[in-house]
């Protein structure tokens, strides 16, 4: 593929699949199979920090951008190190993470390293300004995501690329683990339904890391006027797309638990309608329910204002019954590759308010009106995956060309 550079090599750790041991009966060995640790592209310095210096680097970056066991951020890090980092550019909840879903972010200062911030998500300003690239030699972009289509880092991803390529910088990605790397589901995204929850003709959980969207974003010409944007790759090292992985920092506010980030391709579906699913509690998309569900299911949560994580959730301050889910085992989810409908269909069946079930907000998630409408016609679950099956036979096929991962 075309302007891309792949750094391959990994740290030289002299690590054996198998160790035998000696048990205390003669003649007999068991053998340990020792599973290599994932290494994330932000904790291979020696593979790009000699890169980055006498360079002007700016970093688009939030709190999963860490480096090290003690969690360091990265440019707290890279600052130390001796490079040069000019600007940070912060996505949805913030550089620091600590702003509350689709709250508009600002401009300003980091009190703790004194390096501007400049906000990618405030009042619609998700794309970095040629003003803003001033000065800037190299971008990088290190943030963790979980594999979602409607999950907005690959949104800034997306306008960050086109932004570097019209002003010829180049971006480095520091490579992170998909959590939810199994799973290749949904509906394709409809283009009529673009928008920042989903921009491309993707379905709802994708199956792949950072590194290997962008390369799709860049070679299937999905930047505006087709342009290219200059990609070095710093690839995980010890991963694949099966593996597990439990992310050490939470990468939303209200992705607060592995839980949570495990059941969110299937779950976030329930914000486009006017059910809770968990958001002003501790377990937001972990729990899913309503008020008119009284009577119906005895498990109950009551969502309140949270700050930092919702301050004005729905069906906020009301006693929701329905489904809890914090047991359930994601294992199946993962094994299976596929999202999970029997929620969203099992509690439109049993909801007495049919007419008032789904919001105008549904379709984006979605990407398509489709599924709306085929649960409320009664499609079964067997009928909705089969009207999937084109579309996802073609976009596994595209898949395959960036992929860099077993």
């Amino acid at each position: 593929m075309k302007q891309i550079k792949y750094l391959l090599l990994y740290p030289l750790i002299a690590l054996l699949p198998f160790i035998a041991v000696a048990c205390s009966q003669p003649g007999k060995t068991v053998s340990y199979k020792i599973d290599k640790p994932i290494i994330t592209g932000a904790d291979q310095t020696n593979l790009y920090v000699n890169y980055l210096k006498g360079k002007n680097v700016g970093m688009v970056v939030n709190q999963t951008s860490i480096i090290g066991k003690n969690k360091t951020a990265s440019p707290d890090s890279l600052l130390k190190l001796g490079v040069k980092i000019k600007k940070i550019y912060g996505p949805e909840h913030g550089f620091r993470g600590n702003a509350s879903n689709g709250a508009t972010v600002g401009n300003e200062l980091d009190t703790k390293t004194g390096v501007p911030v400049i906000s990618l998500y405030g009042s619609k300003h998700y794309k970095p300004t040629v003003d803003e690239l001033k000065g800037i030699d190299l971008m990088i972009f290190d943030i963790q995501d979980v594999g979602t289509r409607f999950y907005t880092y690959i949104s800034t991803l997306h306008y960050v690329m086109e932004a570097c390529a019209e002003n010829n910088i180049e971006l480095l990605i520091l490579d992170r683990p998909n959590p939810n790397g199994t799973i290749i589901d949904g509906p394709i995204l409809d283009s009529a339904y673009k928008s920042f929850v989903g921009m491309h003709p993707i379905p709802i959980s994708h199956g792949m890391t950072i590194a290997e969207y962008a390369q799709m974003i860049d070679s299937e010409g999905w930047l505006k006027n087709h342009v290219q944007c200059k990609l070095k790759i710093i690839k995980l090292a010890n991963y694949t797309h099966a593996a597990t992985y439990v992310l050490p920092v939470s990468p939303s506010p209200n992705l607060n638990t592995n839980q949570s980030i495990l059941l969110y391709p299937s779950t976030c579906l329930f914000e486009g309608t006017t059910f809770s699913l968990g958001r002003g509690t501790m377990l937001p998309f972990v729990q899913v329910g309503h008020p008119l569900l009284k009577g119906k299911y005895s498990f109950s949560f009551t969502p309140v204002s949270i700050a930092g994580m919702s301050e004005d959730p729905p069906q906020k301050n009301q006693v929701c019954y329905g489904i809890d889910l914090k047991n359930y085992n994601t294992a199946a989810l993962k094994k299976s590759g596929q999202i999970n409908l029997s929620w969203l269909i099992g509690l439109y069946k049993v909801f007495p308010d049919k007419a008032h079930f789904f919001n105008a907000y549904f379709t984006k998630l979605a990407g398509t009106e489709e599924l709306r409408k085929q649960i409320e016609t009664g499609k079964t679950e067997a009928e909705i995956r089969q009207s999937w099956a084109s579309g996802l036979s073609k976009y596994k096929t595209m898949r395959r060309k960036y992929l860099l991962y077993q």
